[in-house]
């Protein structure tokens, strides 16, 4: 390929698409395909609530949540440099609706407030996380312009999962070593070019992955305590819809090439249908070896029931 056969990249003022940050900023953001977008790179999947929400005489710009959790998520936004006015709304903002996640997307960072972000997430627990987001926009010859989303500040989680095993007598080790596991597991991913959307990573014995459902999602298990891997199509709170995957069960395993364990949990909200396999965590080098087990086990989960929920009756 010869050099003149590039295009050379350019940065667009953010005012040249966005006008108005309400009316056009926030419902640009608002639409699915660009919260995907914002959620590829700090690694949740977000589900928009609404916008312009109210809380007091104020209104957060966007109130989201988390898919398969239901935390909140506030998202302010910020076409212009950050402004103590900014960090105040977002304070206020997060305590208005018990936010589990906040969000602030702006067009320039003063050292200043990159600080202040850094030290709410050094003194708040692992459930609560501040993202300062630096938006641009991108362009190459004539091209539509590129929106491009940059982290300037987010949660240290090895830093959160030590303070909080600490704070809470809670085995240090054990936590360090769910969240080494699970970043490692990431990466592994990543290499293998997965299409699964693989959320953020905490220090716990299991990571969800999400199907485009409100109503199911996958969860992968590693128990140390059990010396277990496990796969779930795991259903909160729809014994409906189990019941119907259910009644499709030769189906699904004819698809899957396996017999899940199908639990309908009596007395529970919850449902779920389980692969599982041994596996030993103390001995790292066999990591591998797990990471392959539960990548090809969420792949094959997230190839084949989807169509089944969705399937009409």
């Amino acid at each position: 390929m010869q050099n003149n056969n590039l295009g050379k990249l350019k940065r667009v003022e953010l005012r040249e698409a966005w006008k108005h940050e309400a009316n056009n900023f926030t419902q640009w953001l608002s639409q699915k395909e660009n919260l995907t977008l914002l959620g590829d790179e700090i690694g949740f999947d977000i589900k928009l609530v609404q916008t312009e929400a109210a809380v007091g005489s104020f209104n957060v710009d966007i109130l989201a949540e988390e898919e398969n959790t239901g935390r909140k998520i506030i998202i302010e936004n910020q076409l212009e440099v950050t402004n103590h006015d900014h960090l105040g709304k977002i304070i206020t903002y997060a305590s208005g609706y018990d936010a589990g996640v906040i969000v602030w997307i702006v067009k320039d960072v003063r050292e200043e407030h990159r600080q202040a972000i850094d030290w709410l997430n050094e003194h708040t627990d692992e459930d609560i996380e501040f993202y300062l987001v630096q938006i641009e926009l991108w362009q190459i010859g004539d091209s539509p312009f590129a929106p491009k989303f940059e982290i300037i500040s987010k949660p240290n989680d090895w830093a959160k999962a030590v303070r909080s095993s600490t704070d809470t007598n809670e085995l240090t080790d054990t936590k360090i070593k769910q969240l080494e596991f699970w970043t490692q597991f990431k990466e592994y991913a990543k290499k293998r070019q997965t299409k699964l959307h693989l959320r953020k990573i905490y220090p716990q014995h299991w990571t969800d992955i999400s199907i485009g459902s409100s109503d199911a999602h996958i969860s992968l298990i590693a128990s140390p305590r059990e010396g277990m891997l496990g796969a779930d199509l795991y259903i909160p709170d729809n014994k409906e819809l189990y019941q119907k995957l259910y009644n499709h069960k030769d189906k699904i395993e004819t698809d899957l090439g396996e017999k899940p364990e199908w639990m309908e949990l009596q007395g529970k909200k919850a449902s779920r249908a389980r692969v599982s396999t041994s596996a030993n965590f103390d001995d790292t080098s066999k990591w591998e070896d797990s990471f392959e087990w539960l990548l090809n086990e969420a792949e094959k989960f997230h190839h084949v029931f989807p169509k089944y929920i969705k399937l009409e009756e």
